[in-house]
């Protein structure tokens, strides 16, 4: 496939900020200029992304997910891999990290468990030195992914932006806490989308544009974005204080027609 495994010699200083890889991308990914934010355009595969260095073993990569998807099945993959980013060509990468990248060979990845994370949510990731890939979501308990990661050798942070999950954004791990106002991947610069003109913006973020509804109220003032941290951390509709039982796109026809 033409990748091949890297040296020590050939590892980038540990000390720099992780940023997505710049060629080493699935086919559906685009990143925004900083390199921070992945989105994934179409399909729900095809969404492989690296960092763009090493991760030493008990480093945090921290990512907030931005941005989910109905329709599909499973979601973010998070793992680690002894193929350098900068010699696997992107068109040799597979849809799925799991287990195509993996059946390749030195590549250990999990996906996280089903509903453990929502759009607003920040997961960290790390893997120890005795092989183990951990992760933790917000404030909650560490999760045990899988182990057996071979930690002798330079390793990089491989995602998978699959299924369910639409956009990622890197931070910064070292961080105590992070900002909830609305995150800079959902910025026009890096999901295309429509621009919220006058009376169309989202009326807690005053930005995106607002394009959900909340079920069974029926409100449609918010982004996705402000919509899901709303239902996941009150599940009351700001507006009416309705229960909310599920956040819809506007235009879902399930919605509509209800």
């Amino acid at each position: 496939m033409g990748a091949q495994i890297c040296s020590q010699a050939d590892a980038e200083a540990p000390g720099e900020a992780l940023r997505f890889h710049a060629q080493a991308v699935g086919a559906q990914v685009r990143l925004d200029a900083r390199r921070s934010t992945a989105c994934r355009r179409a399909t729900f595969h095809d969404g492989i992304v690296f960092s763009q260095r090493p991760v030493r073993p008990g480093e945090r990569v921290a990512l907030r997910l931005l941005r989910r998807e109905r329709g599909w099945l499973g979601g973010l993959r998070v793992g680690f891999t002894r193929l350098d980013p900068a010699r696997v060509p992107a068109p040799s990468l597979p849809p799925f990290l799991c287990p195509d990248l993996e059946r390749r060979g030195q590549t250990w990845a999990a996906m996280l468990p089903d509903g453990c994370a929502i759009p607003g949510d920040v997961v960290r990731f790390w893997v120890d030195r005795g092989g183990r890939i951990f992760a933790r979501v917000n404030s909650g308990p560490r999760l045990l992914l899988r182990d057996g990661v071979l930690v002798g050798a330079p390793l990089w942070a491989v995602m998978d932006v699959y299924g369910t999950t639409k956009a990622i954004e890197l931070l910064d791990p070292t961080a105590n806490s992070f900002s909830t106002t609305t995150p800079r991947g959902l910025s026009e610069e890096a999901l295309p989308g429509p621009k919220a003109l006058a009376g169309e913006e989202c009326a807690i973020c005053f930005h995106q544009v607002a394009n959900t509804c909340l079920v069974p109220c029926g409100h449609t003032h918010f982004c996705s974005s402000c919509a899901w941290r709303v239902f996941r951390d009150t599940a009351r509709c700001p507006v009416c204080r309705w229960e909310i039982k599920a956040v819809a796109p506007a235009w879902d026809p399930l919605v509509l027609g209800a």
